[in-house]
């Protein structure tokens, strides 16, 4: 027996072990969510990379500058020598003659190296000052994405507490269609309701399962997408934490919070302001192409030629050679193409510095925009918040009425339509109003 029961819990281990592990829920605050988010969604990793990889240009544009060291080996079989005619008088031969004369052996090698460094070059000189801008740049993009992925994820992570707090709307008003259906139908048998008043309330009941199923559906879909956005796998099961009735409290707290806002700290000015600086740097580029280019080299070679193959034996001499020098090259006429470049530059540096004090202007606009939708929303928030308290407190009523035999089963079902729409506003103010929060902190940079 005792055999017996070790086989089959460790059966039972291998069955269900896993399956507990499958079925694993991670649970999130709205502030865990976008942490973890920071750490693992796609969309930051790959800017991560974007900032390794403006680091590593870096190198390479320094690298330009410094020392380069190339060597080369060659080996030739000459299949057939090059001709050379000779005057036919070297040989005593006759004025007019020419002797054809092969020059050369017919295996010929070569080694060697070159050194060289560049001197001075302006183009090398503002890739030098730009290495930091193009690092900048990147951070500041990742950061912009930082942002971004914030606000998706509190965006996502809303909708879904909206979505949970429909479905149990829902589902408790599926559960008391369910009973007033079987209390309804025990009244019919008794002789005191009417067969319509059943009728009506199995239509209520399967559209009240009906409103539970699309309710499911949608926290279904909202889960996969906060999933998606967070970086987890979207297979995964994760349960939310904070509640919304405190979220939206928090809104209402802060709401009348004055906070000062300075356009020139937001990311997309920030963002704006390096791509002028981007642009000046490359119009000075456009302007060293006058400028000259100066190199120094030192080169080393060592050739060998005989006319066996192997040009290793002790009896074929090597040849060395080398030379050292400097290489100055300086652009004399270009046909006003470097001209038409720089005016091209000049323009495209004009139309950041005007995409910046639109940027600017914009930024202004949308806090104050921002300020003006907030206090719009709260109010429709408090008002669809009455509303819901009412047609919920009216389909009660109603409800008992109909228990009683005050009412009949078309006003219960009128006040139930009713209770569900103002249900559905209020829970889009709801919603509203968190968005909207999340978009006015997007503009003070506080995500």
């Amino acid at each position: 027996m005792s055999k017996l029961g070790f086989w089959l819990g460790l059966l039972l281990s291998i069955l269900f072990v896993p399956l507990m592990a499958q079925e694993q829920v991670q649970s999130f605050t709205l502030a865990e969510a976008k942490a973890y988010a920071m750490e693992n969604s796609y969309e930051l990793r790959k800017a991560s990379i974007d900032v390794t990889k403006a680091k590593k240009e870096v190198w390479a544009t320094i690298a330009r500058g410094l020392p380069h060291v190339e060597g080369k080996a060659g080996y030739n079989k000459n299949l057939n020598l090059p001709v050379s005619l000779l005057p036919g008088e070297l040989a005593g031969q006759e004025k007019g003659t020419y002797i054809p004369v092969k020059f050369g052996q017919d295996f010929n090698s070569n080694f060697g190296f070159s050194v060289s460094q560049l001197l001075f070059d302006g183009s090398y000189i503002v890739g030098l000052e730009s290495a930091d801008l193009y690092v900048r740049l990147a951070i500041d993009a990742e950061e912009k994405s930082e942002i971004e992925i914030r606000d998706l994820v509190a965006q996502s992570y809303y909708t879904v507490l909206i979505a949970k707090a429909s479905l149990k709307v829902m589902e408790d008003n599926l559960k008391n269609a369910q009973d007033m259906l079987s209390q309804t139908r025990a009244y019919y048998e008794n002789g005191l309701r009417e067969e319509q008043d059943v009728d009506q309330l199995l239509l209520l009941e399967k559209k009240a399962e009906n409103e539970v199923s699309k309710a499911k559906r949608e926290v279904k879909v909202a889960k996969t997408v906060l999933k998606y956005v967070m970086g987890l796998p979207v297979s995964s099961s994760i349960e939310l934490t904070d509640n919304l009735n405190q979220l939206v409290n928090i809104v209402l707290v802060s709401a009348d919070e004055k906070v000062k806002f300075d356009a020139t700290q937001h990311i997309d000015y920030r963002l704006q302001e390096g791509q002028v600086a981007s642009k000046k740097k490359l119009l000075k580029l456009e302007y060293t192409a006058y400028l000259p280019t100066l190199e120094a080299y030192y080169n080393w070679d060592k050739t060998a030629q005989t006319n066996t193959a192997n040009v290793l034996k002790d009896h074929v001499p090597w040849f060395s050679s080398s030379s050292v020098g400097v290489s100055l090259k300086i652009k004399l006429f270009s046909s006003a193409q470097r001209i038409s470049k720089i005016r091209q530059a000049k323009l495209s540096l004009e139309q950041e510095q005007i995409k910046k004090e639109q940027t600017f202007q914009n930024l202004q606009k949308d806090y104050l925009t921002a300020i003006t939708e907030l206090e719009s929303v709260i109010e429709k928030y408090e008002n669809d918040k009455e509303n819901e308290a009412l047609a919920k407190k009216i389909h009660h009523k109603t409800q008992v009425k109909f228990n009683n035999g005050l009412a009949n089963s078309i006003e219960l079902s009128q006040s139930e339509s009713q209770f569900i729409q103002a249900h559905g506003t209020y829970v889009a103010s709801c919603l509203e109003l968190l968005r909207t929060r999340v978009k006015l902190d997007k503009i003070l940079s506080k995500l």
